[in-house]
C-alpha cells in the first residue's frame, strides 16, 4: 500500500508516524511544498524575540529522523498542483506524477491577508512559518526598528505583541477590529487581559481596523495614524482548500474540507485533517473551523488508524486553548457567551474567584472563572484568567465536558490537594457548587450590566466599605442584615456585593429566607467590577487620544 501525505505539519507528520507504527510495510511519502517540516509553529512568536534563541529547538523532527527511525520519505519543496482521483495520482510542481493507494490532505491553513492599499510594503509580515519568523528577526536587526504594530488580537497577535514588547527600545501597538481581544472568550475575561497588556506599556487600540498603509504610518478606519517600522498581520487564517476544490471534494458550509467521523472526505480513498477541515463543535453540534494543534495531531493519528484498518473516530472539538499574556494566563474551553448568543443557545452563567493554592500558604494568587451552563446542568463553556493553576482547572472542566459530566458532578471530583497546590475545596468544586446553587434557586446571580438599575448594598464591614465600594451603594454588614433587612426596598432589584461573591451569597440567603425574592448576589464581586471599570476607563482614554 502506498500512502501519500500532502503537508508535513502537525496532522501530516502525526499520520505518517502513527501509520508506520501500525504498518511497517506501507510505502509512506510526505510531500511538503515549503522547505520546513514538523516545525513548532506555536513557538514562532517566542522565536521572533529570542525567548527561544535556537532555530534547532524549533524543529520537532527532521527528514533524516523520519527516514532513519520511521522509514518515511519526505520531498521538500514539493507543491502538489493536481489530484487525479480517477487514476489515483498527484502531480508535483506541475511535472512529476506520483501514484497513491490512499491520500491524506493536511495542507493546513494560510494567514488571511485583506486587500488593503499598501499591503505589499516589505515592512509588513505574517508569522506562519519558520521562514516568516526569520524574516521578522532579520528586519528587526537590520532596520533598528523602534515602532512595531500587530494587527489582530487573537492568540498569535497577542503573543507577537507580548514578544515585541519584550524587545528593548521597541514600542508596540496592538490593533483589534472587535471591541475586545481574544475571540474565544467574553468581554469580562478579555478585560482582565487588556488591563495586563496596557500594564506592560503596549498601546492597545480596540474597535478600529486598518484602512491603508503608507510608507511610515498605518492609517486606521478612524483616521488615526500610527507610525511603524514593522507590522505583523495576525487577523486569522483560512483553510487551504484549493486542491480539494479543484478535484471535486466536498467543501463544508464553513469553508473547510468536509470529512466524516473517520476523517474521510467525499472520496473514500482520500482523508483530510488539521486546519484545512471542517469539524463539529462539541457543545452545539454546529459545523465550525477550529485551527488548533491538539485536534490536528489527534486527527492525523485517527486517519492513520483507519487507513491501517483499525476503526477510529474523531469525537468533535471542544476548542480548549490557553495563552500567556506577560504575567497572566488566559484559558478557555467550549463556547463563549457571545458564541452561544449567536447560535441561540439558552444558557446560564456565573463568575467565581478561586485561589491558586491554599490562601494561608505563601504567594497564593486569585483566578477569575466564568462558567456557562444550561438548566439541565450541561457545561457549555469555561473561561479563566489568573497567574497560577489556570490551565489546570480549565483542563479538568474540559475533561468533564468530554465525558458528559454535569455541573453538580464537579462538586464530587476528587482533585489533588495539599496547601502548596490547591485548597480542600478546589476552585473546580466551588464552580460546581455555585452552579448547583443557581439551578436549585438558592441564589440569583447578578452581573456588571445589572448594577445601574439596582439598589446596591455593600455587605462587607464598614472598614472595607470606607476603603472602596461601588458608587451609590449603602453599607449593611452581613450579620446586621438579620436586623436591618426591613430597611431594604421590597419594590426594587437589590444587588448585594462583597469582594468576590461569597459573602454576598451568604447575605442573599439571609434575605431570601426573610421572604425577599428580588435579591441578587453580584457574581465576581467588586474584584471583577474593578477590572471592568479599569478597562472601560482605558477605552475612553484611547478614544480621547484619537481626537
Amino acid at each position: 500500500m502506498k500512502v501519500v501525505i500532502i503537508g508535513g505539519g502537525a496532522c501530516g507528520a502525526s499520520a505518517a508516524a502513527r501509520l508506520r507504527r501500525l504498518d511497517d510495510k506501507a510505502e509512506i511519502l510526505i510531500l511538503e511544498k515549503t522547505n520546513e517540516i514538523s516545525i513548532a509553529n506555536c513557538g514562532l512568536p517566542y522565536y521572533c524575540s529570542d525567548v527561544i534563541d535556537s532555530e534547532e529547538q524549533m524543529h520537532v523532527s527532521s527528514p533524516q529522523k523520519f527516514k532513519n527511525l520511521l522509514n518515511v520519505d519526505i520531498k521538500m519543496g514539493a507543491e502538489v498542483t493536481e489530484i487525479n482521483r480517477k487514476e489515483k495520482f498527484v502531480v508535483v510542481n506541475n511535472s512529476e506524477k506520483i501514484n497513491y493507494d490512499k491520500l491524506i490532505l493536511a495542507p493546513g491553513a494560510k494567514p488571511f491577508i485583506p486587500n488593503i492599499s499598501g499591503i505589499n510594503n516589505p515592512k509588513i509580515f505574517t508569522v506562519r512559518t519558520l521562514a516568516d519568523a526569520e524574516k521578522i528577526k532579520q528586519h528587526l536587526k537590520s532596520t533598528n526598528a523602534r515602532n512595531a504594530v500587530v494587527i489582530g488580537g487573537g492568540f498569535i497577535g497577542i503573543e507577537m505583541a507580548e514578544n515585541f514588547a519584550e524587545i528593548p527600545n521597541l514600542q508596540t501597538t496592538l490593533v483589534e477590529l472587535s471591541s475586545h481581544i481574544l475571540p474565544p472568550v467574553d468581554k469580562e475575561t478579555a478585560a482582565i487581559a487588556q488591563n495586563e497588556i496596557r500594564k506592560h506599556s503596549v498601546n492597545l487600540i480596540l474597535s478600529d481596523g486598518v484602512n491603508h498603509f503608507e510608507d511610515n504610518q498605518i492609517v486606521l478606519n478612524s483616521g488615526r495614524a500610527i507610525p511603524y517600522d514593522i507590522a505583523v498581520f495576525a487577523i486569522g487564517v483560512k483553510p487551504e482548500t484549493g486542491l480539494a476544490k479543484s478535484c471535486g471534494l466536498e467543501i463544508g458550509t464553513t469553508g473547510g474540507i468536509r470529512v466524516n467521523k473517520n476523517m474521510q472526505t467525499s472520496d473514500a480513498d482520500i482523508y483530510a485533517g488539521g486546519d484545512s477541515v471542517e469539524v463539529t463543535d462539541f457543545v452545539t453540534g454546529y459545523n465550525t473551523l477550529i485551527p488548533l494543534a491538539g485536534p490536528a495531531n489527534r486527527q492525523g493519528r485517527i486517519i492513520a488508524d483507519n487507513i491501517a484498518g483499525y476503526c477510529s473516530v474523531y469525537k468533535k472539538t471542544i476548542g480548549s486553548a490557553v495563552v500567556k499574556i506577560f504575567d497572566l494566563t488566559i484559558a478557555s474551553a467550549g463556547n463563549s457567551e457571545e458564541q452561544l448568543k449567536l447560535k441561540n443557545v439558552q444558557y446560564l452563567k456565573t463568575f467565581t474567584y478561586g485561589f491558586s493554592h491554599a490562601k494561608y500558604y505563601p504567594n497564593a494568587t486569585r483566578t477569575m472563572y466564568k462558567l456557562l451552563f444550561n438548566r439541565n446542568g450541561d457545561i457549555l463553556g469555561i473561561q479563566a484568567a489568573g497567574k497560577e493553576g489556570v490551565e489546570k482547572r480549565v483542563d479538568v472542566i474540559a475533561v468533564a465536558m468530554r465525558n458528559g459530566l454535569k455541573v453538580w458532578d464537579l462538586i464530587d471530583l476528587e482533585l489533588c490537594y495539599a496547601p502548596p497546590y490547591s485548597s480542600a475545596k478546589d476552585p473546580v468544586n466551588i464552580l460546581g457548587m455555585h452552579a448547583d446553587n443557581i439551578l436549585k434557586g438558592f441564589m440569583k446571580p447578578g452581573y456588571f450590566e445589572d448594577i445601574e438599575d439596582s439598589f446596591l448594598v455593600d455587605v462587607r464591614s464598614q472598614e472595607e466599605f470606607q476603603n472602596e465600594t461601588i458608587e451609590g451603594a449603602v453599607n449593611i454588614f452581613t450579620p446586621e442584615l438579620r436586623i436591618k433587612y426591613k430597611e431594604l426596598p421590597v419594590d426594587r432589584k437589590i444587588m448585594l456585593f462583597c469582594n468576590t461573591g461569597f459573602q454576598s451569597y451568604v447575605a442573599s440567603r439571609i434575605l431570601i429566607q426573610k421572604g425577599f425574592d428580588n435579591v441578587f448576589s453580584l457574581a465576581g464581586g467588586i474584584e471583577l467590577y474593578k477590572e471592568l471599570i479599569k478597562d472601560q476607563e482605558a477605552k475612553k482614554q484611547s478614544l480621547l487620544n484619537k481626537v
